[in-house]
């Protein structure tokens, strides 16, 4: 990845949630900006280690108002983990859609153009979990285990959505220097690019967000191309 696809995608996902800062006075907050404070307050502490399960308690005791301020903004605990999916899912979808600029095979497209996009979207969601790291939490799950299923199962879409901009961007219309099969070839290359970026988000909270993802990324990335 050259270091112009790399400013551009650091650019658009440089934008994290930061740890709200309660101020010293108590002024009404504006529309909108306690439940911001709120998702923000959340992801700060699922950065700490062995912060997987947050009660309201800890959250309300965190931002020094009370459980019922909380519910005020937020009908369920379930329903602020929603808010912090809903910034995972646009941050990384609105990306994605710029990387790759359509939805279908591009006819000019080589099989190198091909991987190339594809790592930049691998890359683009390493970097993105690198600068959130409370939100690999909710991306692998780790926050969600006692929460309503349909949070994980919403996560488990939001890696089959990936796994298939992989696909398109690694799927190249047979002719030139395509492959006889390019199907089962994008199928393969895709399968293998998402076992990475799993495995490097893994790695990242098991190790308490020590082991960067991006770490050695453009060597790894090489050394599947072949």
């Amino acid at each position: 990845m050259s270091d112009q696809e790399s400013s551009f995608a650091a650019d658009l996902v440089d934008a994290p949630l930061e740890a709200a800062n309660p101020a010293p006075t108590r002024k009404r907050p504006k529309p909108g900006e306690r439940r911001i404070q709120i998702l923000q307050t959340l992801a700060a502490m699922l950065e700490q280690p062995g912060a997987d399960r947050i009660t309201t308690a800890a959250l309300a005791a965190q931002m020094s108002i009370s459980e019922a301020a909380l519910y005020r903004h937020f009908a369920s605990k379930a329903q602020m983990y929603e808010g912090l999916i809903e910034f995972i899912e646009q941050s990384v979808y609105t990306l994605a859609v710029q990387i790759t600029g359509r939805d279908v095979p591009d006819p000019a497209k080589t099989v190198e153009q091909g991987i190339a996009q594809a790592h930049r979207v691998v890359a683009m969601v390493l970097q993105f979990g690198e600068r959130n790291p409370g939100m690999v939490r909710v991306m692998l799950g780790d926050a969600l285990q006692s929460e309503n299923p349909r949070l994980q199962q919403r996560m488990q879409q939001f890696f089959e959505r990936i796994e298939t901009t992989l696909r398109q961007c690694l799927r190249v219309v047979p002719g030139g220097d395509a492959s006889a099969t390019p199907t089962v070839d994008a199928n393969v290359r895709s399968s293998v690019l998402m076992s990475f970026l799993i495995g490097r988000l893994q790695r990242f909270a098991r190790s308490d967000f020590r082991r960067l993802p991006t770490e050695q990324l453009d060597s790894c990335l090489s050394l599947m191309a072949h």
